[in-house]
């Protein structure tokens, strides 16, 4: 059987280490833009979702992403709303366990995605006020094309 371990602490690092000291209107559209921009420069077609206390703040979608995408990024921020994580923690999670989060949290299918590509909106000393989604790609993608662009935001501001 698969050690996920690994896997999950580096996840969990990036939940701690990945928190806004504040986050803006203007905070989320250079998030987004900057997300969008690292799919343009790798040829990805993504949509990207930015929600604050529920608000979105930031939504756009690149021209092969259609309605599949916004159902997936509310099946995703549903897993991180109701579990506190990102959902691609949760999808290596269950896999840890041997099992669905439809089998296992007993949630609808149709509702919940514990798949990667939904990461909470943390700011340090608050804790999750939203979520930064992205759909398109694999979720492991989905998940690292978000976590490569709050690295570059968010570290320069912690030196």
């Amino acid at each position: 059987m698969e050690d996920y371990t690994p896997l999950l602490e580096q996840i969990l690092k990036q939940e701690q280490e990945l928190q806004f000291s504040a986050f803006s209107n203007q905070t989320a559209i250079q998030v987004g833009s900057a997300i969008l921009a690292r799919a343009q420069s790798m040829d990805k077609q993504i949509t990207v979702d930015i929600r604050k206390n529920g608000t979105v703040l930031f939504h756009a979608k690149m021209d092969e992403n259609g309605p599949g995408n916004d159902r997936w990024i509310t099946r995703k921020i549903n897993v991180v709303n109701h579990f506190g994580h990102s959902s691609y923690y949760m999808n290596v999670l269950y896999k840890s366990w041997n099992t669905t989060i439809q089998d296992n949290a007993f949630v609808d299918p149709m509702e919940y995605a514990a798949e990667g590509g939904c990461f909470p909106l943390l700011i340090r000393g608050a804790g999750a006020v939203g979520t930064i989604s992205v759909s398109g790609l694999s979720g492991e993608e989905d998940h690292e094309m978000i976590v490569a662009v709050l690295e570059q935001i968010i570290k320069p501001q912690a030196s």
